[in-house]
């Protein structure tokens, strides 16, 4: 079987939502590198609308991506590539690793095994570090927590097994609540984290949080704040990434109302904020 293979400029950060638009047209293979996307799709499955289908998504993404190059490839095992980019890594007090990987859990590191659709991306960003880095300094035992846009779920799993006593985690994209739930249930966690499809209408008005997370793109943060902000209880810590360093100033301007910043992390461009709910 013969694949296309279509380079495709586009940022980093808005590399996973192309990535699910690209699955639901029929692409089975993604690597993701800095500024483009590598997809594969069979020679059959790309039809002639498909190309500027694709065009047209690009243009709805800041900065304008574009097809790069579109070359014909002879056919791989997409999963045993995939899986070579995916390697456990020790992250703060985290040891975090794929099920296929059999590397021993280092002495005191908490276990994460998080085995990531091959749809949504090949590796562990920068966001995510700085996320699970921040943890163990916020969560306290019997915290309650909200994590919004959970993807593969592994930031309420990393705050569970911190000692929180409860995570709600929700997201608007059925494969990541289909691999949130194999996440979550690989991690032993289940009677522990409520997971649920959608958006910030999801959370119930009785449901007030110690810790909010929200790892996603900046525009989807600053529409959702007024409803992370209800959300949060009286003094809960908020907790934000997905941004990158230029983002740093509409956020602090958003979050002053409410929010006293509390700390900042950056790993290269990418930065994650502290928060806590002001009185």
């Amino acid at each position: 079987m013969k694949y296309i293979k279509l380079v495709i400029a586009i940022d980093d950060e808005y590399q996973e939502p192309f990535i699910a638009e690209l699955f639901d047209m029929g692409f089975d293979g993604f690597e993701q590198r800095d500024n483009s996307i590598i997809a594969y799709i069979t020679e059959e499955g790309l039809g002639v609308g498909d190309r500027e289908r694709i065009e047209q998504l690009l243009a709805g993404f800041p900065g304008n991506g574009f097809i790069e190059t579109e070359e014909l490839v002879s056919d791989k095992n997409w999963n045993e590539e995939w899986e070579q980019t995916i390697k456990a890594q020790e992250i703060g007090q985290f040891f975090v690793k794929p099920t296929w990987s059999d590397d021993p859990v280092p002495e005191g590191k908490i276990l994460l095994e998080i085995d990531p659709k091959m749809s949504f991306g090949t590796g562990y960003h920068e966001t995510t570090r700085l996320m699970l880095n921040f943890l163990p300094s916020l969560v306290k035992k019997n915290d309650i927590l909200i994590d919004a846009g959970t993807g593969t779920g592994i930031l309420a799993i990393a705050a569970v097994k911190l000692g929180a006593r409860h995570a709600l985690a929700f997201d608007i994209d059925e494969w990541s609540i289909g691999n949130a739930r194999e996440n979550i249930l690989l991690n032993g966690v289940k009677s522990r984290i409520t997971l649920r499809k959608g958006s910030a209408e999801v959370i119930q008005a009785e449901e007030k949080a110690d810790l909010l997370m929200a790892n996603i793109q900046r525009n989807v943060i600053l529409e959702l704040l007024p409803a992370f902000t209800e959300a949060l209880g009286e003094k809960g810590n908020l907790l934000l990434s997905g941004l990158q360093e230029d983002d740093e100033d509409v956020v602090r301007n958003k979050l002053k109302a409410h929010f006293e910043i509390i700390s900042l992390q950056q790993e290269n461009e990418w930065i994650a904020v502290h928060a806590k709910r002001k009185k």
